[in-house]
């Protein structure tokens, strides 16, 4: 393991979570994964954002190491509820929050009933779905697909059957060795969550500085969807990485760091201007 990578657990809103903390010398950093992602599946990109700040990554619950069971509940609210427990238990100072995918919306939650926690949130490739809008474009029946066969220990033969674009080999391992952790149940209650909530809702109360990073390919947020959360957010900043699908994190990281420095370089002088 990176001697820069240090893993704990803590206690906050009535459950167990647990974190990787990438320590800097800059501002906080905290980045909540996607819907089968855990912490460790982001931890090259906190290896290199530790170079400009000290960044965090949780494991949402029913991911990874943090709390897990029948007795949870895993739809949006209760996991943005963590967040915002976890930011005043592990007495982070205005972090710029970094969600991608359900990790985007639950960030976005967060955001909207716990303002003064957040020094700002970057949105990467947001799912848009939600009542009478169109369908989530990965299919939950390829996500539960992978998760049962990571059960079965075959993952890697899974992620190579899937269609998806290839992870780099090391972090494909990674995937691969980690995909158990994920409780089946909290992809079904995300999913329903995707159909069911609605994102612009939340943006359209947001009072924190908001950046969205889309992706070229893939068709989670699209143009029209940009167009209608610019007429919520009239001072959103807006990236789209050309030639990136979803997975941008992953599949493209040499395009992806750029992208998400130059954001996370204007949230930094933002909360600087605030607190002078």
């Amino acid at each position: 393991m990176n001697e820069q990578r240090k893993g704990a657990h803590l206690r906050a809103n009535g459950i167990r979570q647990h974190y990787l903390h990438l320590a800097g010398r800059g501002p906080t950093v905290l980045v909540i994964p996607g819907i089968v992602s855990p912490a460790i599946l982001w931890s090259h990109v906190g290896e290199w954002l530790a170079q400009d700040y000290d960044c965090y990554i949780l494991d949402v619950r029913g991911r990874g190491l943090s709390e897990a069971g029948p007795h949870l509940d895993y739809g949006v609210g209760a996991c943005a509820q963590d967040v915002a427990a976890f930011i005043q238990a592990a007495a982070l100072t205005s972090p710029i929050v970094v969600g991608h995918s359900m990790g985007a919306r639950i960030a976005l939650r967060a955001a909207s009933f716990a303002p003064d926690a957040f020094g700002g949130l970057v949105l990467i490739d947001p799912p848009t779905s939600g009542p009478g809008r169109r369908p989530y474009p990965v299919p939950k029946a390829r996500t539960v697909g992978l998760l049962q066969a990571a059960q079965r220990g075959e993952a890697l033969q899974a992620m190579q059957r899937s269609g998806a674009a290839p992870w780099p080999q090391t972090l494909q391992a990674l995937r691969a060795e980690w995909l158990s952790t994920c409780d089946e149940r909290a992809v079904h209650v995300t999913y329903d969550d995707f159909h069911g909530e609605d994102i612009f809702a939340d943006i359209a109360q947001l009072q924190v500085p908001l950046s969205l990073l889309c992706a070229g390919t893939g068709g989670v947020v699209s143009d029209d969807d940009v167009a209608e959360m610019r007429q919520l957010r009239k001072d959103l900043v807006v990236t789209r990485l050309a030639g990136a699908g979803h997975q941008m994190q992953a599949e493209n990281f040499e395009a992806f760091k750029p992208a998400l420095g130059a954001i996370l370089a204007r949230h930094t002088q933002t909360l600087e201007r605030n607190r002078n």
